[in-house]
């Protein structure tokens, strides 16, 4: 079929809101803020594709969501070439340091170190960021306005200032020592009561000046200035003032390489389900428990029944079980993906649930192929972004990113937060004499749980899915996989269902909803359970007949916009 090549000069009509009860659109775009959205629409008015409006998002993000995200981190995107029929995954997440060891996280007594402050804040858990080297290379690739144009959004948002939302003055004040770091201390904080500094407050007009001045060097001499330039200079410059041991160099910048790697696909019932492979755990735990679930007859059972909170827990602790053995940069370890999702492995680790009563022991399988690793020993923390764009054209984007944190590392460099995505190694290297598959070396990229997710049927777009939430994201993506295919719900409705899960020992239900007065039933099958904040912020997008219909999770501030 002959697509149409959008003009400058296509007339677009927007219309906007959180969980989308809109008509549906020809394209719709859903992010975590409303500026970023914005940035989008305009980007798409002006003749831009899904990936130029997907490098404008970005680059607001870094602005208005610097607790979660930014140019200083890394990012998974996958990306849908509506005239190629193709897809396309690109791995932008960060490096460890050529001259990183997998002593990085112990002190000298060989104990890992408390995780924070310690193993936080500081240059030691600074990646080599990925974000804009991904940006500039799906653009040469795929992108169609000037690279330039893509970032006057964000210099103008930057320079002439936003309101300071709930959420960010939210993180702002329970942070306690990013108030003591410069420069996000005098960035972030203004002077309070006596010597007590104060976050910005909801509403204060926040400019950026040095990220404007960043992003006019990056939109003039392309991703060379971050990696070789000026800016480069700031980022090593940054980690030497705070601590003049810092491992990262300008040759670990300058040899930072984006990965093009295979999309990772399974079918479940007659959908094709694709996400990230490793070094994103997410993709690979999401379709151990899509297979498990298969055999089940979910679409019969509610959303919020003790049924389905005890089944999707039970696939949840086998999938999450051989997720901390076997998963971990596949550059530098041998990942047995075929094995972790071969039917037969599968069957057998279906047959541990027992749908009345919580299995007691659940440990790693042996799967073909599998190396014999310990435990991984994982920390991180759930503060990252996501985004869904599709354009009229049918080209689509799921881009997961971050700087892990919240705030990263506490440093900052250019106006933008530097990351600490180095604490996504496991801390300790070995236990018992066995090596960790995630254990910090020097190029390696940290394991992570980013999701980024598109779903096809009969090889034609069907949706569109990811959310932030640290480990707790495989499970929010997989469940709003389930929504979409089991329990045939519309996005807006997705992003409200209340979350459970288990990663291991303990049946996490969130607060303040229906789930809670399931505790003593689930207790009663044996389940440890802890009623507990659990903050997704998914972003979906459904094809319909008459186009696309979206939702923006609203626990946080996503703005969901239709385009025709």
């Amino acid at each position: 079929m002959r697509l149409f090549i959008l003009s400058v000069f296509s007339i677009f009509f927007i219309t906007a809101c959180n969980a989308s009860d809109l008509k549906p659109g020809k394209g719709i775009i859903a992010t975590s803020n409303s500026h970023a959205s914005k940035a989008a629409s305009e980007i798409l008015k002006r003749g831009g594709n899904a990936i130029d409006a997907a490098i404008a998002v970005q680059l607001v993000l870094t602005l208005t969501e610097p607790q979660a995200t930014g140019i200083g981190g890394g990012a998974f995107m996958l990306y849908w070439d509506a005239r190629q029929s193709k897809l396309f995954s690109l791995d932008g997440r960060e490096t460890a340091p050529s001259r990183a060891k997998d002593d990085l996280f112990l002190d000298k007594s060989g104990n890992k170190k408390p995780f924070y402050p310690d193993a936080v804040i500081g240059v030691n858990s600074v990646g080599v960021p990925g974000v804009i080297r991904l940006l500039e290379e799906s653009h040469k690739k795929f992108g169609r306005l000037e690279w330039a144009k893509l970032f006057d959004y964000a210099i103008t948002l930057s320079e002439d200032g936003f309101a300071v939302s709930p959420d960010l003055n939210r993180t702002l004040s329970y942070l306690s020592y990013l108030k003591t770091i410069e420069p996000a201390a005098s960035l972030y904080y203004q002077e309070g009561v006596g010597e007590k500094k104060e976050p910005l407050p909801v509403g204060h007009i926040f400019r950026n000046q040095e990220y404007a001045k960043t992003l006019r060097r990056i939109a003039s001499l392309g991703a060379i200035d971050f990696y070789e330039g000026e800016t480069a200079d700031l980022i090593i410059n940054a980690l030497k003032e705070f601590d003049s041991k810092a491992l990262m160099t300008l040759s670990d910048l300058k040899n930072y390489e984006i990965i093009w790697r295979e999309p990772l696909c399974q079918m479940y019932r007659s959908y094709n389900i694709c996400s990230m492979p490793p070094p994103s755990s997410g993709g690979l735990t999401m379709l151990i428990m899509l297979k498990i679930l298969e055999d089940f007859d979910i679409k019969s059972l509610k959303p919020e029944s003790k049924e389905m909170v005890h089944l999707f827990s039970e696939a949840s602790r086998l999938a999450y079980a051989d997720r901390g053995y076997y998963m971990a940069d596949p550059d530098f370890v041998k990942v047995p993906v075929d094995g972790l999702l071969s039917d037969e492995y599968i069957d057998q680790r279906r047959s541990l649930i027992n749908q009345k009563e919580l299995v007691k022991e659940v440990t790693h399988g042996r799967p073909k192929g599998a190396l014999d690793f310990e435990k991984n020993i994982d920390i991180s923390k759930p503060s990252t972004s996501h985004f869904v764009i599709v354009d009229n054209e049918g080209n689509a984007v799921s881009m997961t990113s971050t700087v892990e944190g919240p705030f990263g590392s506490h440093l900052m460099a250019g106006g933008f937060i530097l990351n600490n995505e180095l604490t996504d190694f496991s801390m300790i290297p070995e236990v018992n004499g066995k090596k960790i598959a995630n254990r910090v070396e020097g190029n390696k990229r940290p394991m992570s749980s980013m999701t980024p997710t598109i779903i096809f049927k009969d090889s034609n777009l069907f949706a569109l899915t990811g959310s932030p939430g640290g480990t707790s994201i495989i499970n929010y993506v997989t469940k709003s996989v389930l929504g979409l295919i089991d329990w045939n719900l519309d996005p807006k409705d997705i992003v409200k269902l209340p979350h459970y899960m288990n990663k291991g020992k303990v049946t996490e239900l969130e607060e303040n909803t229906i789930l809670e007065d399931l505790q003593s039933d689930l207790e009663a099958m044996g389940h440890r359970v802890r009623v507990m904040p659990k903050r997704s912020g998914l972003h979906i997008a459904l094809k319909k007949p008459t186009g696309y219909v979206g939702g923006a999770d609203p626990r946080r501030e996503g703005l969901v916009l239709n385009v025709e």
